[in-house]
């Protein structure tokens, strides 16, 4: 824990387990070779790697090469005016280079991911945001940035389990950069990532508790039939029945996290009439405010 805002999972990384058979030694050496190759190619891009075609073509090229299929292509985004806040449930590192393969957008992560080994680097070079989540005092500067963010037009994605689990269901959202899309009169899409093996529910992917990106790795290189599916949900309207922040974490929660039911981490009862969800049209404009909201 390295904060007040640190989360803990009850994931570690005995998690991770293939749900098929290892492949063979050759392939792993091979998928090896390939990753390092498209590792350095992005990184010696530079300042180009910001971007947005060729951040796709980079993330694409390192699932590639590490044999990983994408299924799920619908849009991140939604119409025009404010950009959207993408709100992703977190299972793996391999999750920043599924969303950037489907749709690049900017990416809010914590400050450790910076100093992760290979991803670190791409991150930084992809333009990402990182958090200090041991400084508490700096969350509304956070949020405040985030909707300066979004009110410019760039989308922003955001993990609120502020951590990893092993399934796409564990965890709860947290509420605070919810608040900069009430503030900015964006969008908000939730968003499911899955991990298969040949259709079979696997946890291989899984970087929890006292992992190491080596060992993560590894076992990624060695999964046989490794697919994330990225399911985009349907837009949430925050200024659609004065939603706030905690009505708006909760919803999204509910299409992130698999529908599962609100608990008293995220908050109890049932989201008030006319807080569904409905597909967000195209926001010309963000909606006045009269006052600065609080976080």
């Amino acid at each position: 824990m390295n904060g007040p805002f640190d989360v803990r999972s009850d994931c570690t990384p005995d998690c991770a387990a293939h749900a098929l058979p290892r492949v063979p030694a050759t392939h792993i050496a091979r998928r090896g070779a390939a990753f390092a190759r498209s590792v350095r190619r992005a990184l010696t891009d530079g300042a180009r790697m910001a971007e947005p075609g060729r951040l796709r073509t980079h993330a694409r090229a390192l699932l590639d090469a590490l044999g990983i299929h994408v299924e799920g292509a619908a849009p991140l985004t939604v119409g025009d005016g404010p950009g959207t806040l993408v709100v992703v449930n977190h299972v793996s590192w391999l999750d920043i280079l599924a969303l950037l393969s489907v749709e690049p957008v900017t990416l809010l992560a914590k400050r450790e991911v910076g100093g992760w080994p290979v991803v670190g680097g791409l991150a930084r070079r992809a333009g990402t945001h990182f958090i200090d989540r041991t400084h508490p005092r700096r969350l509304p500067h956070t949020v405040r940035e985030v909707s300066e963010l979004l009110g410019a037009g760039r989308s922003v994605a955001v993990f609120p389990q502020a951590t990893t689990w092993c399934t796409a269901e564990a965890g709860t959202f947290r509420r605070a950069t919810f608040q900069a899309a009430i503030d900015a009169g964006a969008p908000v899409r939730p968003v499911t990532l899955d991990y298969t093996q040949q259709g079979l529910p696997s946890t291989v992917a899984a970087f929890c508790g006292e992992d190491t990106f080596a060992g993560s790795l590894r076992r990624v290189l060695a999964a046989r039939a490794l697919t994330v599916r990225v399911t985009a949900h349907p837009a949430l309207t925050p200024w659609d029945g004065g939603l706030d922040r905690r009505e708006l974490a909760e919803l999204a929660a509910r299409a992130a996290l698999r529908g599962r039911p609100v608990t008293a981490a995220t908050g109890s009862g049932a989201p008030r009439p006319g807080a569904a969800l409905r597909p967000a049209a195209p926001v010309p404009h963000a909606p006045p405010r009269d006052a600065p909201a609080h976080v």
